[in-house]
């Protein structure tokens, strides 16, 4: 029998989490410095976490098409 797609390891830690671990944590709180080195480590704040979308990239031939066209609009006069 065969490991269903879904539940293989490959690329796992790549994609969106949405729960850090404990070292994830901290060193997010050290970031916002949140962190004192001496707290207790059990019962942390929590931690805000977002996946950000920055919509879609523009790739090559596309790219030049979409500055080609800005180019060639004339600017408004005021």
């Amino acid at each position: 029998m065969s490991v269903d797609r879904s539940l293989k390891v490959k690329g796992a830690l790549s994609r969106h989490r949405n729960v850090l671990s404990r070292a994830e944590r901290i060193d997010r709180l050290k970031a916002e410095e949140r962190w004192v080195e001496g707290d207790n480590v059990m019962g942390l704040p929590k931690v805000a976490h977002r996946k950000s979308h920055s919509g879609k990239k523009i790739s090559g031939p596309e790219k030049t098409e979409a500055q080609q066209v800005e180019s060639t609009q004339p600017e408004p006069e005021s």
